[in-house]
């Protein structure tokens, strides 16, 4: 169905954006709340894009960026960050995985668990 990576949502610091792709409207109202709250906090923090992907297995990654003359990003604390969001929102993470795995990969539930 996709090739490549599939964008889940961004947050923009520099637009003061927030954007969740609508292939996952269907997702729980809380559990799109907590990504913009969390991808928002993140931008509003370290600066610069952050974009949750789907790798073409499922597997969900987090990756940040920066205009390239942004003196105000944080690389550093960007990284940190990211390690912070992985320990703290593992179980969301996780479950956001099984999601895209089973309702867009058509992978076998019993499989994942």
């Amino acid at each position: 169905m996709y090739q490549d990576k599939v964008v889940l949502c961004v947050s923009n610091a520099y637009e003061k954006k927030f954007y969740l792709n609508e292939d996952f409207k269907s997702l729980p109202e809380q559990i799109r709340q907590e990504l913009q709250i969390m991808c928002v906090l993140f931008t509003e923090d370290v600066g610069g894009i952050l974009s949750l992907e789907y790798e073409e297995d499922g597997t969900l990654i987090l990756r940040t960026e920066a205009d390239e003359g942004d003196i105000l990003y944080d690389d550093i604390g960007s990284v940190l960050k990211i390690k912070e969001i992985q320990r703290k929102k593992k179980e969301l993470l996780e479950a956001l995985e099984m999601y895209y795995k089973v309702f867009f990969l058509g992978d076998d539930i019993s499989n994942l668990l």
